[in-house]
């Protein structure tokens, strides 16, 4: 029953506190002094905003239904191509890789079998040269 004591009042401090700092005026409306500022842009910023009358312009200019111009169509093809030629130089290297993996788990397979095979020979070798079982006629 204490910690719950303790952990109440420590909330109500912080609360206490967030209450009267001054600090936190971020969403606070400001006095219209920076929106003077940002009205006139200076430097950089002429170069990304424009006017009002502009931009609607733009917007009207190039509704959701609006003929795009052939300059966006090939700029759009370009991406396309250029896309899809990512995606297959990709899977052609994956398969690639897969095909060297593949290879490779085979060679390591066919030496893994001639090592057993040479094993059991010389584990079965009777001295007969060539092996009697190989050599053996049947009536």
């Amino acid at each position: 029953m204490l910690w719950m004591r303790l952990a109440l009042l420590s909330c109500v401090t912080v609360l206490f506190v967030l209450t009267l700092s001054h600090e936190g005026n971020g969403a606070s409306v400001s006095d219209g002094k920076a929106d003077k500022k940002a009205a006139s842009p200076q430097g950089g910023l002429r170069g990304v905003f424009m006017q009002e009358s502009d931009a609607s312009n733009f917007f009207r200019r190039r509704g959701r239904r609006a003929v795009k111009s052939q300059d966006e169509i090939n700029a759009e093809q370009r991406q396309r191509l250029a896309a899809d030629e990512r995606k297959r130089e990709y899977h052609e290297e994956q398969r690639n890789e897969f095909e060297n993996y593949a290879e490779e788990e085979h060679d390591e397979q066919d030496e893994r079998t001639r090592e057993k095979t040479e094993q059991w020979r010389e584990f079965h070798y009777d001295g007969l040269d060539p092996s009697y079982e190989y050599n053996r006629h049947t009536i």
